[in-house]
């Protein structure tokens, strides 16, 4: 008796502070995870990314669907920025590791273009389109712009870095984009939010979150990723094994976007360099030993865990939003708005930043086509509907940005195993000095 008292207080309890939505959502997550562990296989044959059946389930579960999870970003604005800020995290820490092309200018140059340039074109172009057709203030298109400015090639892993060791200069490009610009868009958010506020101090704004934010995030996330792959090699050399190594993974992502925060750096940036520095650093202190193997090994163990939870961040996150696209306005506007960045901004930014003898015409066109949004954007999306007050926006802001990453999610999504199949195949085709150069 005393036990079924307390499990229905309990209950109660927990009803009102979490409420129905998280137990429905706990239900139906757990089902979708076993079915992909099962069909993961057949759903890899089909031309389409997992993110585009998470979509669609998300989608069937709402309440245009089955309606059993109602998701709406701006009323649950913060609970969804946290989700997507934890997935945000630990992608962009599983793409550092992953990055292992050599640290030179020529190496990173096309990635720095596209997080630089060809992201501050994209929010100059999505700000323009966004203010002409959906008749948003300034302030707030260029808002929209920022939001929508990072990539993301979780959401199309056919186009990412395959392993550590893939020096394939398109995917190197896109991969790397996605790791530098999740955290270079966010002067275009936080001078929007300035601009939106009608108090602006643009001074302030390029010393402290331009200046500052973005250097102190690069030089903390290196620091911390080197002394812990300094720390890591101490260990392994006194012959003690390195036990419990998700929690140096999920550790080292805690202390580099902690210590950010506390020092108004860019934690995302220090993520993601933490990540790249903790692989180079390992890599060279073993050679420097002359360490079997000579390679990153601690690195791939935690690349391996930290893809894992990329992916399961990936099911909840894709769902969420399928849950949400209700609250969608599906709009003539809103859809040209999607198509105008997808098909023409993008493109566009693109091929005014990046040249030819950076990669192949073929290789260019592809790279201007898979300008992915996702996760990112949504994260900004709360992120900036949390801190501003213009409630008579939210929705529109909200509604243009999730209809632009669902169609994203479906038209890349769908496209991405084909396109990438035929630039082998074009590849094959090349002779040997082609090949190279395109490498």
């Amino acid at each position: 008796m005393l036990t079924r008292r307390a499990s229905r207080l309990l209950w109660r309890v927990l009803t009102p502070l979490l409420g129905a939505m998280y137990f429905s959502w706990f239900l139906l997550v757990g089902p979708v995870l076993v079915l992909m562990a099962f069909a993961s296989r057949w759903v890899a044959r089909m031309p389409l990314s997992f993110a585009v059946v998470y979509l669609i389930a998300g989608f069937l579960i709402g309440p245009n669907g089955l309606d059993l999870v109602a998701v709406d970003l701006v009323r649950d604005a913060s609970r969804v920025e946290v989700l997507a800020e934890v997935a945000v995290l630990i992608s962009l820490f599983a793409v550092g590791l992953r990055l292992r092309q050599p640290l030179r200018w020529l190496a990173w140059r096309t990635p720095v273009k596209l997080a630089s340039l060809t992201m501050v074109l994209t929010i100059a172009g999505v700000a323009l389109t966004g203010h002409a057709l959906l008749d948003l203030p300034w302030p707030v298109a260029l808002l929209l712009g920022a939001v929508l400015a990072p990539t993301d090639p979780v959401l199309a892993s056919d186009v990412q870095v395959q392993h550590p060791g893939d020096r394939d200069a398109l995917r190197v490009a896109l991969t790397a984009e996605a790791g530098l610009n999740d955290g270079a868009a966010f002067p275009a958010v936080l001078l929007a939010l300035v601009l939106i506020s009608g108090q602006p101090n643009l001074a302030t704004w390029f010393v402290r979150d331009v200046l500052w934010a973005v250097c102190s995030g690069i030089a903390l996330g290196a620091l911390c990723g080197m002394v812990l792959a300094v720390a890591v090699d101490r260990l392994d050399r006194s012959g003690v094994p390195l036990e419990f190594e998700e929690f140096l993974a999920l550790g080292l992502i805690a202390i580099s976007y902690g210590t950010a925060l506390a020092i108004h750096a860019y934690g995302f940036v220090a993520v993601f360099v933490a990540g790249v520095a903790f692989a180079h650093a390992e890599r060279r202190v073993a050679k420097k030993n002359s360490a079997p193997g000579g390679g990153a090994e601690t690195a791939n163990r935690l690349l391996a865990f930290t893809t894992r939870c990329e992916r399961l961040a990936e099911v909840g996150l894709v769902l969420l939003i399928g849950a949400a696209l209700w609250s969608v306005t599906w709009s003539v506007e809103v859809v040209l708005f999607a198509a105008a960045l997808i098909l023409l901004v993008r493109p566009l930014a693109t091929a005014l930043t990046i040249r030819r003898a950076e990669l192949s015409t073929a290789r260019r066109r592809v790279l201007a086509w898979f300008g992915i949004r996702g996760i990112g954007s949504i994260y900004y999306v709360t992120y900036a509907i949390g801190q501003a007050s213009y409630a008579q926006w939210m929705h529109d802001l909200a509604s243009a940005t999730l209809a632009t990453v669902a169609i994203s999610i479906g038209a890349h999504g769908v496209s991405a195993t084909p396109l990438m199949s035929w630039l082998r195949k074009r590849r094959m085709k090349l002779g040997p000095g082609e090949k190279e150069r395109q490498s």
